[in-house]
């Protein structure tokens, strides 16, 4: 027997075991390290520091929803959940005797909101493609007039876009609204998809290209199906600043065109000097729940177009 054997052994003398040595297998128990009281320190405030953030984030809209579900004779009531619950106030927001159009508001909303993101997308592809794959004069100078021209502020061009769309009768109509968007979208998507292109393998594209295809060829066929998820997340982006946009459409529309946020303000109640907060409330929630929904049903993919090119490998 070897010295492990024997430090692992215990020797019975005499009797029924007749001398026999009986082995008996010792397991070391893992020893449990503390967690440093700094690292716990740290952790506890990172874990704070997201509550923070998301009673900030999700607060105003609980409490959008608390109110929408209350009755309109309790709307100031500062309990902390939904209190004399009634869904009287969803029916009062798509009411017409009042003179509000809220279902129609929602059509012009939707459509102003995806003619804007097809069209900033197709010039927007391309422009960024441009920016991160080609090479000619002043590049970086068109570049930066793209990124400065989201510096804007809306309200200094409100004057001379209310004049020029009157010269051109466009004022009530949804052109009005989409060209103005179109332009406050489009640094946006450029910036995004740009910043995805330049780190696309160039391999891929050459491949393409002595394969026979074309330029065109193998960005359609190689490179667009590879940008998908940045696609993907700059149309959601798009789509929810177009929806959100609010001074222009209030300014540049009619009852016809006009879009939910226009509509929201507009609200009117039973009594003309009472604003019907809850109303108000039920509408914001409808328009906003479908939005949340979206985000979060493809909040991987945003995350990956986001992130998608931050990275040099």
């Amino acid at each position: 027997m070897n010295k492990a054997s024997r430090s692992d052994s215990v020797r019975g003398g005499g009797g029924a075991t007749g001398g026999r040595t009986t082995v008996v297998e010792t397991t070391k128990k893992p020893v449990r390290q503390s967690v440093p009281l700094g690292k716990r320190l740290t952790s506890g405030r990172v874990y704070l520091g997201a509550l923070i953030v998301l009673v900030w984030g999700l607060g105003p809209f609980y409490w959008m929803v608390v109110t929408a579900l209350r009755d309109p004779e309790y709307t100031f009531d500062n309990t902390p959940w939904p209190t004399h619950v009634t869904m009287e106030n969803f029916r009062n927001a798509f009411d017409t005797s009042r003179g509000n159009d809220f279902g129609r508001a929602l059509g012009n909303s939707v459509i102003i909101g995806l003619a804007t993101t097809v069209v900033a997308l197709l010039i927007g592809i391309m422009a960024a493609y441009a920016l991160a794959r080609l090479t000619f004069k002043g590049k970086y100078v068109v570049s930066g007039l793209i990124l400065s021209a989201s510096m804007f502020p809306v309200v200094v061009l409100v004057t001379p876009l209310f004049q020029l769309f009157t010269d051109l009768g466009w004022i009530g109509h949804y052109q009005a609204m989409i060209i103005p968007n179109i332009s406050f979208v489009l640094p946006m998507t450029v910036y995004i998809l740009a910043s995805f292109f330049t780190e696309l393998p160039w391999e891929l594209e050459e491949a393409a290209r002595i394969d026979g295809a074309s330029r065109f060829q193998a960005f359609r066929l190689v490179m667009l199906p590879l940008a998908a998820p940045a696609v993907f997340t700059t149309a959601i982006l798009a789509f929810i600043a177009a929806v959100n946009e609010y001074l222009l459409a209030r300014l540049l529309s009619s009852d016809k065109t006009e879009p939910v946020t226009v509509a929201v303000a507009r609200f009117s109640g039973n009594n003309p000097l009472v604003q019907p907060y809850t109303a108000i409330m039920a509408a914001g929630t409808i328009v906003t729940i479908p939005l949340v929904i979206m985000v979060l049903l493809f909040q991987r993919r945003i995350i990956s177009g986001l992130t998608a090119g931050g990275v040099k490998s």
